[in-house]
């Protein structure tokens, strides 16, 4: 048997939660064909999902087309969930990019183009809703070149495009031309006259495909099945995995969700080994500081997906019940730097940028809301919380849609009616030089340490979060001292000299000394974070604001006034180009900046404009 794990991404509308339907009704595993307008979609299980119409948690689904079993997983297509799209392209064997022949390639069509491409995902590009009015083939084929991809072939035409009587024809095999691109043998037959053969050509683009150099183009429609059939069979131009039980038990989490009784049930993909219930496993995960957390688990109950077995093998995607700790991007097996390079995809979308505060429009409520939020940062980390003074929490976000759902799922699942102040963006220090500080033993004055600490802070590279390291013998302390100190600077450089969280920046430990059997673990505790105040103050931090880059399409009589606009901003373009009738503007704004800009947008721009901003990074923030 072989496996073969697909995302489904695509922008919002472009119609994936109903692709995925049609696949799953066609392969028979569901006898009624689901409606995102009536709530009935069988990804989309969440009663916000159904109301809203967009999916916004993974779903997986499972069908088989002849030898090999297909793992659907049907990821958001909303840029507020980015993360989600993140964790599923962790998890891919290939993906499916579904676009509207109607819209045509939108911006987050573009944006998600870029990563498969750029992490080489083997990708099928599905020309959804040629039975619209509107619908387009060859010129939308000439903008998917443009806009997407120079390499790609179309496996079928239609026929009566625009109406309720478009349907599909296969062409007659892959151009030969095309592959002769990325194949040195098609070339040399062609310069020499000979025409290869039809099963010559589909090696030639399988091999191509699951290079992630070539793209296939099938047109069709997921509401009357046509393009279906073509789609299903050029599954098999993906690469799968074979099934198999060797090595060591490896495995990603992807998902988790909570089961009747609110335990919790986590998705995983296999990558090598056997997992089976009762199993006893090593977990791990990167703490917020950098460093790797390990943890033991042994689940109760192991299911894998499109399968009746509970002994999963690499490629399965598997539900796990039974391990209470387990959150969404621990690794099962091996820690997450080396898993990370095993799969090659991990950590390509930035952390959340923006910051909301919450309160509980209740009284009374504020363990429960904090104790809801959690539960919701266990299913994304990504998500942070923390608890503020005065029952309030924090929450970090990628948008105003994404606090939205928050606050629909507190209500409907936990029953917390909670209150959201302004969205703000989330600062950071950096150090601006080396710089040290130290204090000695004394033991005059009430509030006097019985303890030496020494300590250098310097800046790190950028992203490299917080770095501690031991200046001194290991050995020149008990080792709770040791913990006390290294805990402790990294609850300080939770708040820097201007008020804000530092990172990457390189903290090491030069001078200690204590007093047996005076000194205590909370001498050094309060030694070390007035002695790391001192050393950032002398070393010097800069405050960064975060940025998203940005593209944007207006039409030419806009583009002054929409270029005023950025800059009043605080926006950077980096560059406008002339593309036929519109303008395309790219370059860098701060995140705080980019709800103003869409709201502005529509007037601006006569309802013409298009906009797509993702997170990028951080700039010194304006004074």
């Amino acid at each position: 048997m072989h496996i073969l794990n697909i995302g489904i991404l695509a922008h919002v509308d472009a119609g994936k939660t109903s692709l995925t339907e049609r696949l799953l009704f066609q392969t028979g595993v569901i006898d009624r064909l689901g409606s995102v307008d009536d709530g009935s979609t069988q990804t989309d299980s969440g009663a916000i999902e159904r109301r809203r119409g967009i999916t916004i948690r993974t779903a997986v689904a499972s069908f088989t087309v002849g030898d090999l079993r297909v793992n659907l997983i049907d990821t958001p297509g909303h840029a507020d969930f980015v993360a989600e799209v993140e964790r599923a392209l962790g998890v891919l064997d290939g993906a499916v990019l579904v676009l509207s022949a109607v819209e045509g390639v939108q911006p987050h069509s573009r944006a998600l183009m870029k990563t498969l491409r750029r992490l080489r995902v083997p990708t099928l590009i599905f020309v959804n809703k040629i039975d619209r009015a509107g619908a387009r083939e060859r010129e939308l084929l000439d903008d998917i070149r443009r806009w997407l991809t120079p390499h790609c072939a179309a496996l079928n035409t239609v026929r009566r495009l625009g109406g309720p009587d478009a349907h599909t024809v296969r062409t007659p095999g892959p151009d030969a031309e095309v592959l002769a691109e990325h194949d040195d043998g098609i070339l040399e037959s062609l310069v020499e006259g000979q025409v290869p053969t039809g099963k010559e050509l589909w090696a030639a683009m399988a091999r191509q495909c699951a290079d992630g150099v070539l793209h296939p183009v099938l047109f069709g429609s997921a509401m009357t099945g046509q393009g279906v059939d073509e789609l299903l069979d050029a599954f098999h131009l993906l690469p799968a995995t074979v099934a198999s039980d060797g090595g060591a038990a490896r495995a990603t989490v992807f998902g988790i969700e909570r089961g009747a009784a609110g335990e919790k049930i986590a998705y995983l993909r296999m990558r090598s080994g056997v997992l089976r219930a009762r199993q006893r496993v090593s977990l791990f995960r990167l703490g917020r500081d950098g460093t790797v957390e390990e943890y033991g688990g042994r689940p109760t109950a192991v299911r894998v997906a499109g399968s009746a077995g509970t002994e999963a093998v690499a490629g399965d995607i598997v539900t796990v019940r039974g391990v209470p700790e387990i959150r969404v991007g621990d690794h099962l097996g091996v820690p997450p730097e080396a898993d990370a390079r095993g799969s090659g995809r991990a950590g390509y979308f930035l952390p959340p940028s923006l910051e909301t505060v919450v309160r509980p429009r209740v009284p009374g409520q504020e363990g429960r809301l904090h104790a809801a939020l959690a539960a919701l940062a266990e299913q994304d980390p990504l998500i942070g919380t923390r608890a503020l003074p005065g029952g309030q929490t924090s929450v970090l976000l990628y948008g105003e849609v994404q606090k939205e759902v928050i606050a629909e799922t507190l209500a409907a699942d936990f029953g917390v009616a909670a209150v959201f102040e302004p969205t703000r963006p989330v600062y950071l220090e950096r150090p601006v030089r080396r710089a040290e500080a130290v204090e000695e033993i004394t033991r005059h004055g009430r509030n006097d340490f019985v303890a030496t600490v020494g300590l250098r802070v310097e800046p790190a590279a950028i992203g490299s979060g917080v770095g501690y390291r031991l200046g001194v013998d290991l050995g020149s302390l008990p080792l709770a001292f040791h913990r006390a100190i290294e805990d402790t600077v990294r609850d300080t450089l939770a708040e820097g000299p201007h008020g804000r969280p530092v990172t990457d920046c390189l903290v090491t430990l030069t001078r200690t000394g204590y007093d047996s059997p005076v000194s205590t673990a909370a001498d050094f505790r309060g030694r070390t974070a007035i002695v790391l105040r001192r050393a950032l103050r002398r070393a010097g931090t800069r405050v960064y604001e975060p940025c998203h880059r940005f593209e944007l399409e207006v039409p030419p009589e806009s583009l002054s006034a929409v270029t005023v606009r950025l800059a009043g901003l605080g926006a950077v373009v980096a560059d406008a180009v002339q593309r036929e009738a519109v303008w395309l503007v790219s370059g860098e704004i701060p995140a705080v900046a980019v709800r103003e800009f869409e709201l502005a947008l529509p007037g601006l721009s006569h309802g013409e404009g298009v906009w797509w901003s993702q997170p990028f990074g951080d700039r010194p923030a304006r004074r």
